[in-house]
């Protein structure tokens, strides 16, 4: 039996509360509303961890950052961790990687055979936290305020060219797996790096929303104080007190990020295009890495457990699993088991340390009953953060701060902390139990310190002299391509045109 060609879409920071049944009805987003129509839908899903390279690690490999180490956005990604691409290239797959992946040390393949673009983001340990320093911001790469108060349009920046890039490749190569240059069954990732800030959209899109009744946030701006103690790291981290958000940088920034959702939208719908009208069959997957909080409560970016930061949208499109919403909640880190799922492909060797699982049977009417998990160990904290999402709760554990306890069902917004209400003590034992059966918080941060202090040695000593950087250097082989003397010519034209010629 032939395997399923697989397509993936993931997109970068796409807040999964915009999609409680696939795209809002008031975003403009024709072409992922028609894969949401024939996909199985996943409404509570949620990131391993709040930021790029620990979520999209984590989507690879099905292990959680403690487990994979990838525990910030400059902690090397290990090569003998497995990736879905190295299961289905092992089992005969083709798999290629157009666009993001935010890879960290000297192996930028991760088991893809082929890598069309370079990343939008460095390989090298430069981009280190250092626990050490609590407090301490680094300058030169830490986020802060400017991606709100420089909101509006803009018909190119760095990121556009890079996500405009991702999408010319992917399409290229649609159409050259249509050519049948190779038999394999393939699996295509195509990763953006949009709506990521800067909230900077092109003009088309942007006018898409003049009228947008969803321009501020649905919880306003708090007091610093009023804050839990983890959101007043994140505001400190960003340098809030530099500058002075007013109500249009909000309404602007949003704006630009709906505008980027659309121009997201055709990207992926020219990649759709190139599948239809070629007409090749494949299983399509669309996931982001994590969420944006979009000024609720006056938080921005990621980093957090709250709702906006972590969860993301998940659809899949597949034969062996029917259209439809799940209010299961699931996780990024259930990707690769449920690729290997629907391509028949065994994970068996490695599954007692995957902790990830098949979303096959939720999408065939099953249930399951796993709590969803999540950490969180990089800028903007001091000691490792998790979190459980089990049914309606959500509860959030870290040494340094006193417990979270959410009802999702009756506080959506997660306004009401009911980590201490004697009321709600049975709950808050039982999450806690299973948190601290799971988690052993000062070994994970004895982990993450020495991960991290081994980093700074590295990354100094690297940077002292000629520097060799790790970032991937795409090879255009240009005497394989178009027209050379070593090819018969009689052929050439007609083995390039899909469909061939008579």
């Amino acid at each position: 039996m032939s395997k399923p060609n697989i397509l993936i879409f993931m997109v970068d920071q796409l807040n999964g509360t915009f999609f409680p049944d696939g795209p809002a009805d008031w975003l403009h987003a024709p072409n992922l509303k028609k894969l949401a129509a024939r996909s199985t839908r996943f409404k509570n899903a949620y990131t391993a961890s709040p930021l790029c390279a620990p979520g999209r690690a984590s989507f690879m490999s099905g292990l959680l950052p403690s487990l994979s180490r990838v525990y910030d956005n400059a902690a090397e990604f290990a090569s003998n961790i497995p990736t879905y691409a190295h299961h289905l290239r092992r089992a005969g797959y083709q798999t290629c990687l157009s666009g993001k992946m935010h890879f960290v040390g000297p192996d930028q393949m991760h088991g893809f055979e082929e890598r069309l673009t370079t990343d939008i983001y460095p390989a090298d340990f430069g981009w280190t936290p250092d626990y050490r320093k609590p407090g301490e911001r680094i300058e030169w790469w830490y986020h802060n305020m400017g991606s709100v108060t420089g909101a509006g349009v803009g018909e190119i920046s760095n990121q556009m060219e890079y996500d405009d890039e991702v999408a010319y490749n992917a399409t290229r190569k649609v159409y050259d797996l249509a050519r049948g240059g190779d038999t394999r069954p393939w699996c295509l990732t195509v990763s953006f790096t949009h709506p990521h800030d800067p909230y900077v959209a092109r003009r088309k899109y942007w006018d898409l929303y003049e009228d947008c009744e969803h321009l501020l946030p649905d919880v306003p701006a708090m007091d610093y104080e009023d804050h839990d103690n983890h959101s007043k790291r994140i505001f400190d981290a960003n340098d809030w007190r530099a500058f002075n958000i007013t109500e249009d940088d909000i309404k602007n920034s949003r704006r630009a990020y709906f505008a980027n959702i659309s121009y997201l939208d055709g990207k992926i719908g020219e990649v759709m295009e190139a599948l239809e009208t070629t007409r090749q069959d494949a299983i399509i997957l669309f996931v982001s890495d994590h969420g944006d909080m979009l000024g609720e409560r006056g938080l921005w970016f990621k980093m957090s457990f709250f709702e906006g930061a972590a969860r993301v949208p998940f659809m899949i499109a597949a034969p062996e699993m029917a259209p439809g919403l799940v209010t299961t909640p699931v996780s990024n880190i259930d990707v690769a088991p449920t690729l290997c799922d629907l391509a028949g492909v065994s994970m068996d060797e490695v599954m007692p340390w995957v902790q990830g699982e098949s979303l096959v049977p939720l999408g065939q009417g099953g249930s399951r009953d796993t709590p969803v998990a999540m950490e969180y160990a990089a800028e903007a904290s001091y000691a490792p953060m998790v979190s459980l999402r089990y049914g309606p709760w959500k509860y959030n554990r870290c040494a340094l701060d006193p417990d979270q306890l959410f009802n999702l069902d009756d506080d959506p917004h997660e306004l009401t902390n009911l980590a201490e209400e004697p009321a709600h003590q049975g709950t808050v034992t039982s999450l806690r139990a299973k948190s601290e059966a799971r988690w052993n918080l000062d070994a994970f941060d004895g982990q993450v310190r020495e991960s991290q202090a081994r980093r700074w040695v590295v990354y100094e000593a690297l940077r002292n002299g000629d520097y060799y950087p790790w970032d991937y250097q795409p090879l255009q082989k240009a005497s394989k391509r178009y027209m050379r003397n070593h090819m018969n010519l009689d052929n050439l034209e007609n083995d390039k045109r899909f469909p061939r010629g008579e």
